[in-house]
């Protein structure tokens, strides 16, 4: 099968190459890679116009410059311009190991039903001494092999760094929530709702261990609360647009976020003396809030702008200059 490969990116020059690069030494025949490229100035576009010429025996490599900021925006244009029957997706602060694509693949050879992947996000060994500095690496690590869907239940999991779909789901879902995700309105969790509008509309969703790519992408402790507060506007938003739908399981699932927050406050008063807010859950009802100046469509369970909601681009999720593979 033919896959198309998607980095959506916005002032990451730094990290943009070895990205790209990563993939395009992917031990896979049939593949092509989209950059969605939301940046202010050239240098992107003058790395990735290099990079296409280097591999064009290997693989085709497109440019694409998308004038407004937004993750979902970038990832739904992605979408619409590539034609192969899988989409695979990454970031540009991502390293993908060679056999990524292959992995990919054989997901969906084995599970011909499944619509959605999502694989680790690791971090990277060579990032581990920063670690232990206090340096963040936001990562998802798992090691059961696991399908997501109306018989087998689901469970808020996932990062759009290291995910893949069938085509057809785009038609079924109809992308991403533009309102959600970082430069959106409401900041984050577009890749919870769309998995979670995947398993609504009856999908089945793959969590992969095999499918592994490397993060680079790195928080200082300075800057962790600001990302914990984004996380916890966009989630409040993503549940609260499903509560709003009548979805009694988004409104449990939004009770146990709640309750987890609590008993994480409780936790560290006991330990410090001290009570200390938790920057995530108690930014989960200012998303709840905001999300309701936006109207829904009912059909896909997507925000729309009205009067008081607009879908104005934030400069959401800020990182460190971002860390290249050494």
């Amino acid at each position: 099968m033919n896959i198309s490969v998607i980095i959506c990116t916005r002032n990451r020059h730094e990290t943009i190459g070895q990205a790209v690069e990563s993939v395009a030494n992917c031990d896979y025949k049939g593949f092509d890679i989209h950059i969605m490229d939301q940046s202010t100035d050239k240098l992107t576009e003058n790395i990735v116009t290099e990079l296409a010429g280097k591999y064009q025996q290997v693989c085709p490599i497109v440019y694409h410059h998308l004038s407004k900021a937004g993750l979902s925006a970038a990832y739904n244009t992605g979408m619409r311009v590539t034609t192969n029957e899988i989409m695979a997706f990454t970031d540009d602060d991502v390293i993908v190991p060679a056999d990524w694509l292959t992995q990919i693949e054989k997901v969906f050879e084995k599970e011909p039903d499944a619509e959605m992947l999502y694989g680790q996000v690791c971090i990277p060994t060579d990032l581990t001494d920063e670690v232990k500095k206090g340096i963040i690496v936001p990562a998802l690590e798992f090691t059961k092999y696991k399908r997501l869907s109306l018989k087998e239940g689901f469970q808020v999991i996932g990062m759009g760094a290291n995910m893949a779909m069938r085509r057809s789901l785009m038609d079924r879902v109809g992308g991403f929530d533009e309102a959600l995700g970082g430069g959106g309105p409401l900041r984050s969790s577009q890749d919870f709702d769309f998995a979670y509008r995947t398993y609504r509309f009856g999908g089945v969703i793959v969590l992969a261990p095999d499918v592994k790519v490397d993060h680079y992408g790195t928080r200082t402790p300075d800057q962790w609360p600001v990302t914990m507060k984004n996380y916890g506007i966009g989630d409040g938003a993503f549940y609260g647009k499903h509560i709003r739908c009548g979805d009694t399981g988004a409104q449990w699932m939004l009770a146990k976020r709640m309750i987890v927050s609590r008993a994480r406050e409780i936790k560290r008063a006991l330990k410090s003396g001290v009570w200390q807010a938790d920057d995530y859950g108690r930014h989960l009802m200012v998303g709840y809030r905001e999300g309701k100046a936006f109207n829904i469509d009912p059909k896909f369970r997507l925000y729309q702008e009205s009067d008081k909601g607009k879908m104005v681009v934030t400069e959401s999720n800020a990182v460190t200059a971002a860390h290249q593979k050494q």
